[in-house]
């Protein structure tokens, strides 16, 4: 059994103040896909993952971004936009490694390939391919744009035109190293919050988010053309079916995390193969009654390996 999990921590040292390191290590797990690092190599605490092997891509957006996978071995390859990586063990530190891409990046992702936005890594005790995904939140639409509805200063759809562009390159670079995994004899795994809610059974409160980004309709449509049984499979909706949620981010304001009105955008998409031994999904809440971040971690026991 393979148990794996993905985890927007929304910045890890927030996150091992909350108890992050003693979720880790009492977890099991045997490979986590981190996202919002939000910290460069040298600002993050020794031992922040126990004892994985980390591989980080952290970006060169200080205080923004960033991706990690924690394996319990080394990593058989490690890929990234930029083209190295870092890599670290339980009792040394992390040291730079080449990671360079066996696809081409596909036009409209070159703005985003330094921002620690994607890493992949080939398992070295599985025939399987992880990848981890910090997917940009995007916003709206200039004509949907009302200053008075709006946290942030309108922009004249800027974010949203730069999210398309994302979700439009990212699509054709799915399918290639989808394929590129196939080849190898690896099945692939995309992990990482998506920042989009599929369907209505994926928001709580959807009706009055239709025009909310995250569950523009153009949004839902390109998730959805992602999925199929023959390509990849929304893992923990194939195990949760016409279930609502189960929801991996709650606002912190108000009440949103005690009365559940959550969003579920963190996922585990899967070839068709690996999401057949998928057993188990569970999302973790809390841990000793303190939430790790705004996402809670998506656990999901795989009957491989």
């Amino acid at each position: 059994m393979l148990r794996i999990a993905t985890a927007n921590v929304n910045g890890i040292r927030a996150a091992l103040r909350r108890g992050f390191g003693d979720w880790l290590a009492g977890r099991d797990c045997d490979a986590v896909a981190l996202q919002e690092i939000r910290a460069q190599p040298a600002k993050i605490p020794d031992g922040a993952f126990g004892d994985f092997h980390v591989t980080l891509d952290a970006g060169n957006l200080p205080g923004r971004n960033g991706v990690a996978v924690l394996t319990r071995r080394p990593p058989a390859a490690v890929r990234t936009w930029a083209g190295s990586a870092l890599l670290g063990d339980p009792s040394g530190p992390m040291r730079e490694i080449p990671a360079p891409d066996r696809t081409p990046l596909a036009r409209g992702l070159g703005p985003f390939a330094s921002q620690g936005r994607y890493l992949e890594v080939d398992l070295a005790d599985a025939p399987l391919t992880l990848a981890c995904l910090y997917l940009p939140k995007g916003g709206l639409p200039a004509h949907l744009q009302r200053p008075e509805r709006m946290r942030e200063a309108p922009d004249g759809g800027a974010r949203y035109a730069r999210k398309m562009r994302f979700l439009d390159g990212f699509a054709r670079y799915l399918t290639r190293t989808r394929r590129a995994a196939a080849r190898e004899g690896r099945e692939l795994l995309l992990m990482g919050d998506l920042n989009i809610a599929h369907q209505e059974l994926d928001l709580a409160a959807w009706r009055r988010n239709q025009q909310t980004d995250g569950f523009l309709p153009e949004e839902r449509a390109w998730l959805g053309a992602q999925l199929s049984p023959r390509t990849l499979v929304d893992v923990v909706r194939h195990l949760h079916p016409g279930e609502n949620g189960p929801y991996s981010w709650w606002s912190w304001l108000g009440r949103s995390f005690a009365e559940d009105a959550g969003w579920r955008i963190d996922y585990h998409l899967a070839t068709p193969r690996l999401a057949r031994s998928a057993m188990r999904a569970v999302v973790d809440r809390d841990h000793a009654g303190t939430r790790l971040a705004d996402h809670s971690p998506v656990v999901v026991d795989y009957d491989w390996g």
